[in-house]
């Protein structure tokens, strides 16, 4: 395994009024300019890790062109970070991307977003046919934790997974923001041939409204999330047909939209 990017630093812990000098493990957070055939268009703060993969995913999930629309992306490190820029292929239909005045943080997927109605817009609706056992949001929950060797170095950094109709876990990928983990996931799935239809998306972080656009906009018909959903998450995932799954822990989890995917899955009854 190639190493991880992070650095270690000193502090000092106090446990039960104790004092002890420690050395902790932090994630690098490093800015990512990120341009479209030569012309910037955001900074994000993000891992130094699988960059093409975030700016992969980043054009697909912010809807500025297709995978197969991508002609190439070009990495540049300089001493300030990295210089991303993804080139399109000669007529190829390059979609405005939403203009943006600031750099994204780690923890915002809308940061310098200038007008609302690019803040929330229509999503594409999700084919049906797709279907799921209760066991494999288990299987899937329960198996990540050991694909994180970076969360388990740090304990700061969030996770986006992909999972077979099983359960079994095909890719993973880590970051200091959660956007940027479920844009590095879209762009490895795009990059590796693998339709996010055949299985589900599994995040460590909280389910905001952006998590489920990212998660509908490359085809994935179930987002599964280890927090809780907020009602505007619940929404989007209506509209575009989404089974939105939240609050997977150890002991099950619960399904907030489109439960005829987990078509094994029974309520319980007063």
């Amino acid at each position: 395994m190639s190493q991880l990017p992070a650095h270690r630093r000193p502090g000092v812990q106090w446990r039960s009024s104790r004092r002890e000098a420690i050395v902790r493990e932090t994630p690098q957070e490093t800015p990512i300019a990120l341009s479209f055939d030569g012309r910037p268009h955001t900074v994000l703060m993000a891992t130094p890790a699988d960059v093409e993969d975030l700016a992969v995913g980043f054009t697909v999930t912010e809807a500025v062109a297709s995978f197969s629309d991508i002609a190439e992306v070009r990495l540049q490190t300089v001493e300030a970070g990295v210089m991303v820029d993804v080139r399109l292929r000669p007529g190829a239909v390059r979609h405005k991307a939403r203009p943006r005045t600031l750099e994204g943080r780690s923890s915002c997927g809308l940061c310098g977003v200038q007008r609302l109605a690019d803040a929330v817009r229509p999503l594409p609706r999700l084919a049906d046919g797709a279907a799921f056992r209760h066991e494999a949001v288990q299987r899937a929950t329960d198996a990540l934790a050991d694909r994180q060797p970076l969360g388990r170095l740090t304990r700061a950094t969030h996770a986006a997974a992909f999972a077979d109709r099983q359960g079994a876990l095909v890719l993973v990928r880590e970051d200091v923001g959660r956007h940027n983990a479920l844009d590095k996931l879209a762009g490895a799935l795009a990059r590796a041939g693998r339709s996010a239809g055949d299985g589900f998306v599994v995040v460590t972080s909280r389910c905001s409204f952006e998590m489920v656009e990212k998660a509908a906009r490359i085809g994935a018909p179930m987002l599964v999330a280890v927090s809780a959903p907020t009602d505007l998450a619940i929404q989007k995932a209506e509209e575009a047909g989404l089974t939105l799954v939240a609050l997977a822990r150890d002991d099950g989890h619960t399904v907030f939209t489109r439960l005829d995917r987990l078509h094994d899955l029974q309520l319980e009854t007063a």
